[in-house]
This record gives C-alpha cells, sequence and structure tokens, in this order.
C-alpha cells in the first residue's frame, strides 16, 4: 500500500544454527507512532543491524517507500539508551549537525532547530556543551537533533532507560509532541509496557526465539493519554498477558 513507510516482508536471519528472526512481518504506515515490545534477547539489535545494513538478512526484506532499505540512501536516525551527542560541540551545534552535513537550506535548519528547542525546553541552553548539562537533558538534545533531520524513519531503542520514572512520563510527553509537529515516522523499542501503551498507535508483540510478530495491537486512545483510565489499564493488561518474559 502506498501509504506504508516501512515493510518488513518475510524476514528470517539465523546465525549458523542459530534461528534469530523467523517470518517477521509488519507494515509501518507513514507518519505511525509504533512501539515493539518483546522479551530480553528476542533479536531487536539484529533487527536494527539489518536496517542499518550492517547484515544481511538470511531471507526476506526490509522496504521503504517500497525500496530496500538503505543507510545511503534513505534518511534513517537513531536515539540510543546512551547519550550521544557531540562533546565538541553546542547544544545548537549538535542540532543543527545532521542538517548541516546534508547541506539543508540554512533558513530550513534555522527553522528545524528553533522548533524542536522550543518543544524541548532548549532554548535557554542553546550555547551550552554536553558536558554541562544533565544526562536527561543531553537526552532531550539527541532526541531534538534526530527529529530535526525530519527522518524517513526515526528508531529509538529505549532512550529513556537510565530515567526515573518522572523524567520519563516528561520526556514522553515532549516526544509525543515532537512527532505530531514534524509528522515523522516512529518505530519505538522498549521493554516498559506502560511506556509502550502510553506512546504507541500501535504496539507490535514480539515473540521468544526464533522471533516473530506474536501480535500487532492497535492503540486507539486520544492524546496526552492517562495511565489511570480504565480503557488504558485494559490494553496493558493485554500486552501484559501476551508477553512472556521467560
Amino acid at each position: 500500500m502506498e501509504n506504508n513507510k516501512v515493510e518488513v516482508k518475510g524476514l528470517c536471519k539465523s546465525f549458523d544454527t542459530l534461528e534469530v528472526l523467523k517470518d517477521v512481518n509488519f507494515n509501518i504506515k507513514k507518519g505511525e507512532f509504533v512501539c515493539l515490545v518483546g522479551p530480553t534477547g528476542c533479536g531487536k539489535t539484529t533487527f536494527l543491524r539489518l536496517l542499518t545494513k550492517l547484515i544481511e538478512p538470511t531471507q526476506g526484506q526490509i522496504l521503504i517507500d517500497g525500496e530496500p532499505a538503505n543507510p545511503e540512501k534513505h534518511n534513517l536516525a537513531f536515539v540510543f539508551q546512551e547519550p550521544s551527542t557531540f562533546p565538541w560541540l553546542t547544544v545548537e551545534k549538535n542540532l543543527r549537525y545532521g542538517l548541516e552535513i546534508k547541506k539543508k537550506d540554512k533558513s530550513f535548519i534555522d527553522e528545524q532547530v528553533a522548533k524542536v528547542s522550543k518543544i524541548l525546553g532548549l532554548e535557554k541552553y542553546m550555547k551550552a556543551y554536553p558536558h554541562e548539562l544533565s544526562v536527561s537533558m543531553e537526552q532531550r538534545v539527541v532526541i531534538g537533533r534526530s527529529f530535526a533531520m525530519n527522518p524517513d524513519l526515526l528508531l529509538m531503542d529505549e532512550p529513556y532507560g537510565q530515567m526515573d520514572i518522572k523524567m520519563r512520563y516528561y520526556l514522553e510527553d515532549q516526544v509525543i509532541k515532537l512527532w505530531q509537529e514534524t509528522g515523522s515516522t516512529v518505530l519505538f523499542i522498549t521493554h516498559n509496557l506502560e511506556e509502550a501503551v502510553y506512546l504507541a498507535q500501535k504496539i507490535l508483540i514480539m515473540s521468544n526465539k526464533p522471533t516473530t510478530v506474536k501480535k500487532i495491537l492497535n492503540v486507539d486512545l486520544p492524546y496526552p493519554r492517562n495511565i489511570a483510565d480504565d480503557k488504558f489499564v485494559e490494553i496493558r493488561k493485554e500486552v501484559t498477558d501476551l508477553i512472556k518474559w521467560w
């Protein structure tokens, strides 16, 4: 379908006799926010390596806009658990970096940086260096830099793993605002089931190895979401029941 940004078709990956991914199939629509949850060691790192062409699939393919995913061609952006700012650049220069590398117009860069810095509350820190910031503030810079790129696909791999619960909710709200403002397509990997229900329009529930998609769950709740809402609690219970962590 033409509105599918990402299509994963019959994806399989084995390392010698170890079958890691087995017939993984799912689509992500353009502008959709999708969360992927699954047991520890279920193959998400292998999936990321396939997407970035560090390794090739045993079978199947990952398509972006109908073409094989290729980081040289497609604009992929990543946010990992560890902050990955450039320590020698100020906050502003970190936010501008990816856009400048891609030789975007200065007016477009100015506009994107102004937008993300306002949403993330970074305006007062634009001349600061990463070592002068808290870990959560530094992670905001990384998130802002990724969204500013207006990527074909933004992959977020447990970006709040080190945060306390209050900071996680704050940053989750900022990410939802950024996503709504930019229209980016997001694949967010998390072990936190409540986080998945709080963020996602669609949750992909993965099985133990050999990993496949156990179920795709649509989360039809308005934003911002209330974790005490009956429907929220019901969906969270369904996700929890579907996942076997052992």
